[in-house]
């Protein structure tokens, strides 16, 4: 189904008129119009993977796509500021009359996306252009995990990245500190650590990822009882959500154990030496255990002490934005590459990601052999129980709802009163959504 609402959307790109050939998909053959010196369509294809975190693998998967066939060509877009970032571009680019064929939607951005850009179902392309495979869905994904990507009137996307924060941790470092070096079990525990890593060896303990989204900030929200959104409403000016602001706060402010800096610096800090513990996505995986020169690991997100963890589902699904018959049908050609159980093992083995497709992990061709190999995504893994929906602000007004979420994260951790910025940006949101 194509969604449209009341902004235009335009394709991509204009293929350049000459000879008509016929392109094949599976069993599907479609009419494209193409040039002379080159029969492939083009589709563009809009990630937010910087070079730590993915980057190197959607180049490595697109280069052998392109090489594996002569029917398509895929140019990848990198985006920066993760999916908020993407957004904003996205919008740039359908307001001047263009839009990339596919791209990476983040899952706090599902409803913002939905209600504001053109579309195709996922499930009604492939009926379309590929008949066949009309049942590759229900073959392929537990229906919880495909509906991530649902609304009321059908799918929006496809999962691909699923992700959840895990507690990176410099064993070295927490036994100098003279700490158990598996790590503090509760967020309670993980201010002691801190201070104790200070004191002992002067470094900072801990740094709680800060892109350009809430991601991280979420779960420890959320972990500790409060909601970011009720009954349609943002809710976190609660009791819980002061408590776990203040406790962040203080670790930063005013026992400066915690670092306050970017996404990339704290990560490199960390991978320097320079932080004990570091709370980010599994998606960092890859990264971190390639570059760090000390004993790392990684274990299950704190809870606070007596709750329950929830964990906010990281990472996106793939959107099909194409206007033209014959760019839907290669880009489902492309995204069955993708979705391939070695392609997807790739992705994971790059990333950190957990494979939306049932039948990778236990497949030889998969990852069977690589988890026995790399502990570190086992708690990925057993804490996927424990994840909860992205919260997604709706209406056109979603990513100022978002950013206004970024900036009070960024002035209570320069210092501002908790409980007054927790109930101005509650109020602010509101204010937006309804």
């Amino acid at each position: 189904m194509e969604k449209r609402k009341s902004k235009t959307f335009f394709c991509s790109m204009v293929l350049a008129v000459a000879t008509l050939s016929l392109i094949s998909f599976g069993n599907k053959r479609i009419e494209a119009k193409t040039s002379n010196t080159d029969k492939r369509v083009t589709i563009e294809y809009w990630h937010v993977n910087a070079e730590t975190q993915g980057g190197k693998t959607v180049k490595e998967l697109v280069d052998n796509y392109n090489k594996s066939q002569n029917k398509v060509k895929v140019v990848a877009k990198y985006n920066p500021d993760m999916y908020k970032g993407l957004m904003q571009n996205l919008q740039a680019e359908v307001s001047s009359g263009k839009a990339p064929d596919i791209v990476q939607v983040g899952w706090a951005f599902k409803d913002y996306f939905s209600e504001n850009f053109d579309y195709t179902d996922p499930e009604k392309l492939v009926k379309s252009v590929d008949p066949d495979h009309a049942s590759y869905f229900k073959d392929h994904f537990l229906p919880n995990i495909m509906n991530l990507s649902k609304n009321k009137k059908g799918y929006i996307g496809i999962p691909y990245s699923i992700s959840n924060p895990v507690l990176y941790l410099n064993k070295d470092l927490l036994k100098k500190a003279g700490l158990d070096e598996n790590g503090p079990k509760t967020w309670e525990e993980v201010k002691k650590y801190s201070k104790v890593v200070q004191e002992k060896t002067g470094n900072y303990g801990l740094y709680i990822q800060e892109p350009a989204d809430s991601w991280a900030q979420q779960g420890l929200l959320e972990s500790n009882g409060a909601k970011i959104m009720s009954k349609g409403k943002a809710s976190f000016n609660s009791k819980n959500g002061k408590e776990a602001y203040q406790l962040y706060q203080d670790m930063v402010v005013k026992d400066k154990t915690a670092l306050h800096t970017t996404w990339e610096q704290g990560i490199q800090s960390f991978i320097d030496g320079k932080v004990a513990m570091l709370y980010t996505t599994i998606a960092q995986r890859n990264n971190v255990q390639t570059n760090a020169s000390f004993d790392v690991t990684a274990v299950k997100s704190p809870s606070w002490k007596g709750k329950k963890v929830k964990l906010p589902a990281g990472g996106a699904m793939l959107a099909i934005t194409a206007k033209k018959k014959a760019k839907k049908a290669a880009t489902w050609d492309f995204i069955k590459y993708l979705y391939r159980v070695e392609s997807m093992a790739k992705w994971t083995e790059g990333t950190g990601y957990v494979p939306p497709r049932k039948d990778v992990a236990d497949s030889e061709k998969g990852l069977k052999q690589f988890l026995q190999k790399n502990q570190m995504m086992t708690p990925a893994i057993e804490q996927m129980d424990s994840m909860v929906s992205w919260t997604s602000f709706p209406g056109e007004s979603g990513l100022e709802a978002e950013q206004k979420m970024i900036e009070m994260r960024d002035q209570i951790l320069g210092g501002a009163n908790v409980a007054d910025t927790l109930k101005k940006t509650q109020t602010d949101i509101n204010a937006l959504i309804n």
